[in-house]
């Protein structure tokens, strides 16, 4: 059913408004991207310290395309939806009020964080740079989507749904929604029941549910075949990473550091490499672990101090100290960043390298001449423990080098970072899912002052925005995999959806906590949990502000080149 023939709040002709709305908000973006490149590259070419002192306006012209690369998306999936004949009521009104919602945002504040609003003023000083919002559809949708009546009928529809009316149309096809069943089913009985226990307890995920997710491909997802991999894409990866992150983030991440680490050896490994490490890492058998970060440094990789020396018998010797390693112990692999390179002082000077490991335990987390290391106590992110590792003459073998070639770490990191970033978005969203869901549960159970307290307008509508934004932030994310899935670059594509997933995770996890009141805050209550797993994701793999300001500097970079 399209919008001009539904009933109720639904807008006359929805989807044409999208559409329209949509592309003013683009064309709102450009003149804006147009006006902060004269502050911040004044000589036709970006200036680093101007970047930086214009950081409000670059980050903000960041959030700007954010928003607009999703209103697009949202418009595309409803056309798709429409032609199958699946546009129903449920996705017409949480589309529409999504796009009044975000349109307003566009020309009167956007939150970058709860704290931080960008208007258009901050980023530039032409009052008529908010002519595109002006336009008649744009209008039409500030006005008309986001309204109590339409928040209210909404409501009423996610009740009746249960919470799943954001899954019921991806938009995915049919082989798409089985895996979504099949690891939906796996979540609800071998790890909701548990999860919460596991997180209490501070333990890591057992052996036998791991397991069983190695039997289930899990970890070989886009391995290629030939290589003992399932050889399915990006898109499959995020629908089953969201569906084991909405059971628990841990195990939804339990497959990331097999992301990264496959990928790295398909991108900058030699064809033994690959047959060394792929068929075990796609099976299950070998854990992987990524070591990358250290202390002090975050997301300045270039002046990691790590070294890697070549010793007399051909093979590499190890030493530094490394931090935030994420299921260090009980893993196989380390996939470790290094400088080799004498006399370098940023990226040109690093190499990866594959090396080996012993499983270790809770007593002996590093049983490996020339390594120690311990936990690092966290909030929330537990079920596969952080730490820290000193590396002091730990030996790797000669093969050890990523492609047995020095000073290609840094790009072979980055070439995982486009999977990365989509797969965190998509934990995101299940978590966000999560959060939806255990938050409608307590409203419809819980009562006050003789109703359930989900037929306040205050707490409905605070699960009809996280709704609203579920659709918006997975057909962005679903978006990004596919371009990868096509072998098209995506790294800015990707950016949009980790950052905006991880802001709606944390809201969606905030808003629920705030409905379940004071019990919200009790630790016996999974939504405590929910709310420490989802600050993370605004920090890993690329904190929002780092985000910000890479998607900003590329979209600039694009613009002075004359791409788009």
């Amino acid at each position: 059913m399209d919008g001009s023939m539904a009933a109720g709040p639904v807008l006359s002709d929805l989807r044409g408004l999208m559409r329209e709305g949509a592309t003013a908000a683009e064309t709102y973006f450009l003149a804006v991207r147009k006006a902060v490149a004269g502050k911040v590259a004044p000589a036709g070419k970006v200036d680093r310290t101007l970047i930086d002192v214009e950081q409000r306006a670059t980050h903000g012209l960041a959030w700007v395309l954010t928003y607009v690369e999703t209103l697009k998306e949202v418009a595309n999936w409803a056309d798709r939806l429409a032609a199958a004949g699946k546009w129903g009521e449920t996705e017409q009104l949480l589309s529409q009020i999504l796009f009044g919602e975000y349109l307003n945002q566009l020309a009167g504040g956007l939150p970058m964080t709860q704290v931080e609003i960008v208007r258009p003023l901050d980023m530039t000083a032409e009052a008529s740079i908010t002519a595109p919002l002006l336009a008649p559809a744009v209008t039409t949708l500030m006005t008309g989507g986001n309204t109590p009546a339409a928040r209210l009928r909404a409501a009423e529809l996610i009740r009746e749904a249960q919470g799943r009316a954001t899954v019921e149309n991806t938009g995915l096809d049919e082989t798409y929604e089985m895996i979504r069943d099949q690891f939906r089913r796996f979540g609800e009985e071998r790890v909701v029941p548990y999860a919460h226990d596991w997180h209490l307890k501070d333990e890591l995920i057992p052996d036998a549910v791991v397991n069983e997710m190695g039997e289930m491909g899990v970890f070989g997802l886009t391995i290629p075949e030939a290589y003992g991999g399932l050889g399915m894409g990006k898109t499959a990866m995020c629908v089953v990473s969201e569906e084991l992150s909405r059971a628990y983030i841990g195990v939804g991440s339990l497959g990331t550091r097999s992301e990264i680490a496959a990928e790295l050896v398909l991108v900058g490994g030699t064809e033994a490499q690959k047959q060394a490490w792929l068929p075990g890492i796609a099976s299950g058998a070998i854990l992987p672990t990524a070591v990358f970060t250290e202390p002090n440094t975050g997301s300045d990789l270039g002046s990691l101090r790590t070294r890697a020396e070549r010793a007399p018998d051909g093979g590499w010797t190890i030493t530094g100290n490394k931090t935030w390693i994420t299921h260090a112990a009980r893993t196989d692999m380390m996939t470790v960043l290094a400088r080799s390179v004498a006399g370098t002082d940023n990226f040109s000077g690093l190499s990866m390298f594959l090396c080996r490991k012993p499983r270790g335990t809770d007593e002996a987390p590093f049983p490996a001449e020339g390594m120690t290391g311990g936990e690092i106590e966290v909030l929330g992110y537990r079920g596969m423990k952080e730490y820290e590792i000193a590396f002091d003459g730990f030996r790797a073998p000669a093969d050890a080098l990523l492609g047995e070639v020095e000073g290609q770490g840094f790009r072979h990191l980055m070439a995982t970072f486009e999977g990365a970033r989509i797969q965190t978005a998509a934990r995101a969203i299940g978590v966000a899912q999560n959060a939806l869901e255990l938050g409608l549960k307590y409203a419809l159970e819980r009562s006050q002052f003789g109703r359930p307290i989900f037929e306040f307008p205050r707490v409905s509508d605070k699960l009809v925005m996280m709704a609203a934004e579920l659709i918006g932030v997975r057909q962005l994310t679903y978006y990004s995999a596919r371009q990868k899935d096509e072998g098209k670059r995506c790294d800015l594509e990707a950016g949009l959806a980790k950052m905006l997933a991880a802001r709606v995770a944390w809201g969606a996890a905030d808003n629920a906590l705030q409905i379940h009141g004071g019990n919200g805050f009790a630790l016996e209550y999974p939504i405590s949990r929910v709310l420490c797993d989802a600050r993370i994701l605004n920090i890993f793999e690329g904190a929002g502000e780092v985000q910000a300001m890479v998607i900003a500097r590329r979209t600039l970079d694009e613009f002075l080149a004359g791409k788009n």
